[in-house]
């Protein structure tokens, strides 16, 4: 492929990064700008140019995946024969071609062989995730610590188990790997650090065949990578690195972003080019995300859209943590009504136990959902439980449960300094407890619980349906509507980030979890057990009476997603969306700025479409809660009826559970449809409420079939029938 084609579609800033074919260059890349796009247009552009031949680049990232795609990519430019790899690939493969020894068998996890060694360990602490060991030595080896080096080197860094266990056990594995001619992904990393300082003519071989590097997610390396880099590269400086500082989160394996933000500094002949254009978001969604940007400190960097506009992020607030999870629900369904399919919408969650309480509310609205990291009865703690079920026919379920718990290590309290694999192992054997205390009747067996487990978290399907995932898992994916729910102290920022730098990473995960949203983003919050809103959302402006988080850059801006947004084209002023807009922010201002994403463009679209003529027909429009009908409605109808929202004497609202206003003629409208549904009650009111009746009214004007009723409202389908026909639905 000739120069021209390789530049073709590249916006100014990629441009001009493909183009710096020498020289130190640092791309800082800002979320969805297009880096793997940018870095193979340049490779490819320093072989089109004659700069170099393919054989003397070599690229590197941190996973395989990311390999492949910069190969595929590169081949497809027409750019065959260079080299792009992993930084542990790239070691091994000069250990083979350099080395004048086999560099022994490598070991694909460390997973099981600190499962054999923990048992070792004091009594309580044999069941820790061997997953939570591996990372804490992976901590210290990407620090280059060694077992004799790591208590003195721990600093205010807390192990998953105590400090003195834990250097026994890493001197342990290390020992046990050598007697097993066993190397790890570190030791690939060392063996060649260590060839190259030991052998000059071998450090002078490799530096004559390649003569210039890229390094992709720079803000992710460790000291140990950067150590065989600095090798690499020697006194030149044919070197590109490419990242982003807000989107570094993992310190926990040694991570740090501070070598990006030295570049700088390191070379006085740098080029920084930044990469802020978007290709992902709508402009809501980036201004938000942008707002908390200011709040990450290191380089600054304010993202632009590319996409028209789309619809405002959703910031809802819940009385309980069981409403929230309905509500993402309810949510998913309605997007997926739209067209979103389920495979194109994602729940994050800080840690990986959170999963479980969405694959329950989604399975029993039968939506399809796929867990990535494991779903709960594939996990350890679950899973181990359930094994140790299987001959139990005893009606003593929760003595049961929690004996086989109890046995596999479970702890009555969770303390805070667990790894978070065996927070998530404690939370599930607690979570096996607590449903087997909700289900034991003294009728119903152990093997009818399991069926019930079954049931209840059935809906999981490799590959398909909603994606169930963490921040972390979700770096580098991105989906057309983003769900982030439980946005509240030890939660996000979790409960172990007790260090300024460990709150400044918990921020950049939620500025990683906002990245990823294309075009619809949600945030949530319960205040149910006290729990208190995330000072990230003080800094993003949603919420009052809150001091955010102490930041490393400026002050969070006043404006909030309450701050009216701009105003469709195809809804002109004078409209009746326009005067429904009007009102939202007025009662905005009067009840609080959340009440404005409650009461978003969307919705008030639908409203002014439909024209809702009394509380039936409100109750039937997509988006909007009971809760919210009974509180703005009368003012919703007045408005649609071209009437002054609150009158001259502002009349209560009409109570959806049957408190009727007093006098006033769209009252007595209003009126007519409470008392519609009323008298088909009679004497069944206790087995119909008024507010089961608008359920129903709402959902099968939104289409749901009687079969899909009667389950939702858990009621057969004639009686569903039966109830619509009454209610003057069905004919």
């Amino acid at each position: 492929m000739g120069r021209t084609e390789i530049l073709s579609g590249l916006n100014k800033e990629q441009h001009r990064a493909a183009q710096a074919v020498r020289g130190p260059v640092v791309i800082l890349a800002g979320a969805g700008s297009g880096k793997t796009t940018t870095i193979t247009r340049r490779l490819a552009y320093q072989v089109a140019t004659g700069t170099f031949e393919p054989r003397q680049l070599l690229a590197v990232t941190f996973t395989d995946k990311a390999a492949a795609e910069l190969r595929t990519r590169l081949e497809a430019l027409g750019a065959y024969g260079i080299e792009a790899r992993t930084f542990h690939s790239a070691a091994y493969s000069q250990l083979r071609r350099f080395g004048s020894e086999p560099p022994g068998r490598v070991l694909p996890s460390k997973v099981p062989l600190l499962g054999q060694l923990r048992t070792e360990l004091p009594t309580p602490y044999r069941f820790r995730q061997p997953g939570d060991l591996a990372t804490e030595i992976e901590w210290a080896r990407n620090r280059r610590i060694r077992p004799p080096d790591y208590l003195q080197s721990l600093g205010g860094h807390e192990p998953p188990i105590p400090p003195e266990l834990m250097a026994g056990l890493f001197a342990s594995y290390e020992r046990r790997k050598r007697q097993q001619g066993l190397i790890d992904f570190e030791d690939q990393l060392e063996l060649a650090i260590q060839m190259f300082r030991d052998e000059q003519d071998v450090l002078g071989a490799f530096r004559a065949r390649y003569l210039a590097f890229t390094v992709d997610e720079y803000q992710d390396v460790n000291t140990l990578q950067q150590t065989i880099l600095d090798l690499w590269l020697g006194d030149r400086e044919d070197v590109c690195v490419v990242g982003d500082d807000h989107q570094a989160i993992y310190s926990f394996i040694g991570s740090s972003p501070r070598y990006l933000l030295a570049m700088e500094k390191r070379f006085a002949t740098v080029e920084v080019i930044r990469l802020e254009q978007n290709y992902r978001s709508t402009p809501e969604i980036l201004e938000m995300a942008n707002r908390l940007a200011r709040h990450l400190g290191g380089v600054r960097k304010t993202l632009r859209a590319t996409h028209p506009s789309g619809p405002p992020p959703v910031f809802t607030v819940f009385e309980t943590v069981d409403g929230e999870r309905r509500g993402v629900a309810r949510r998913i369904e309605e997007l997926h009504r739209r067209g979103v399919p389920y495979e194109q919408m994602a729940i994050l969650y800080r840690v990986n136990f959170r999963s479980e309480d969405f694959e329950e509310v989604l399975s029993r609205e039968h939506i399809p959902y796929q867990v990535r990291g494991g779903a709960f009865l594939t996990r350890p703690g679950a899973r181990s439980v359930v094994r140790g079920l299987r001959k139990s026919a005893s009606t003593a379920i929760a003595r049961e449960v929690r004996t086989v718990a109890g046995a596999q290590g479970m702890l009555e309290h969770i303390p805070s300094d667990l790894g978070e694999e065996e927070t998530t192992r404690q939370n599930d054997l607690a979570r096996m407890v607590r449903l087997a205390e909700e289900f034991q009747d003294g009728e119903r067996t152990v093997g009818d619980f399991l069926e019930d487990l079954e049931a209840r978290f059935f809906h999981e399907r490799d590959g398909r349906g909603v994606n169930l995932l963490t921040y972390h898992r979700a770096k580098g994916l991105e989906f057309e509507a983003v769900f982030l729910p439980r946005l509240v102290e030890e939660e996000l920022p979790y409960r172990r980030a007790r260090s300024e730098a460990d709150r400044a990473e918990e921020r950049r995960l939620f500025y990683v979890g906002l990245t990823r949203a294309k075009a619809y983003l949600w945030l949530s919050w319960a205040k149910e057990r006290r729990a208190k809103a995330s000072s990230f959302l003080a800094e993003l402006g949603l919420v009052r009476g809150l001091k955010p988080a102490k930041a490393a850059a400026a002050s969070a801006s006043s404006r909030s997603p309450a701050t009216p947004q701009r105003v469709p084209a195809a809804h002109p002023r004078g409209t009746l969306f326009d005067r429904l807009t009007d009102w939202a922010n007025e009662v905005a201002k009067r009840d609080g700025n959340s009440i404005r994403s409650v009461f978003g463009n969307e919705v008030l679209a639908r409203i002014a479409s439909q024209r809702p003529r009394d509380w039936a027909d409100l109750a039937a429009i997509d988006g909007l809660e009971l809760d919210y009908i009974e509180r703005y409605g009368e003012e919703l109808l007045r408005i649609v009826q071209g009437r002054s929202p609150r009158g001259q004497s502002p009349e209560p609202p009409p109570s959806l559970l049957g408190k009727r206003p007093k006098e006033g003629r769209q009252s007595r409208e209003n009126a007519k449809s409470v008392g519609r549904i009323r008298q088909t009650q009679g004497n069944a009111y206790e087995k119909w409420t008024l507010e089961q009746d608008t359920r129903l009214i709402r959902l099968y004007r939104r289409g749901y079939s009687t079969g899909q009723l009667a389950q939702l409202m858990r009621r057969g389908s004639g009686a569903i029938r039966s109830r619509l026909k009454k209610l003057g639905e069905l004919s």
